[in-house]
């Protein structure tokens, strides 16, 4: 039973790791996108 309850932590443990990292790297990346890039405009070229 003990051990199970260990590998129950170190479950949620990761869990709540991975969410963490998540959410800091959609709020902390995005955030320094300032403005959106912008594709080049290249029209259809007949060779």
């Amino acid at each position: 039973m003990e051990t199970y309850l260990e590998f129950l932590r170190e479950v949620l443990k990761g869990i709540v790791r991975e969410t963490g990292a998540y959410f800091f790297r959609k709020s902390i990346l995005q955030s320094k996108k300032t403005t959106p890039r912008r594709r080049k405009q290249g029209g259809s070229r007949k060779r």
